[in-house]
């Protein structure tokens, strides 16, 4: 049997190693050993404030939870 793919892959959340602007909203600081999220596209990886972060892990939530819901009707 084939193992499962993740499309999680591309994502990661680790600790700020010096300050810098998020990626979506250069108004968010993320500073120093804040946590963040990165998003590996290609060979680069862009990274997000934790505010922005929760707001795109929750509609990505949703749109998954749209397309299970699509997949089990019969």
């Amino acid at each position: 049997m084939a193992k499962p793919k993740s499309f999680l892959k591309s994502l990661s959340i680790d600790c700020a190693k010096k300050a810098h602007n998020c990626q979506h909203n250069s108004n968010h600081r993320i500073l120093k050993d804040d946590k963040r999220l990165g998003l590996r596209v290609e060979r680069n990886t862009e990274y997000f404030c934790k505010e922005c972060a929760v707001k795109f892990l929750e509609k990505n939530l949703k749109e998954i939870k749209m397309l299970i819901d699509e997949l089990n009707k019969s």
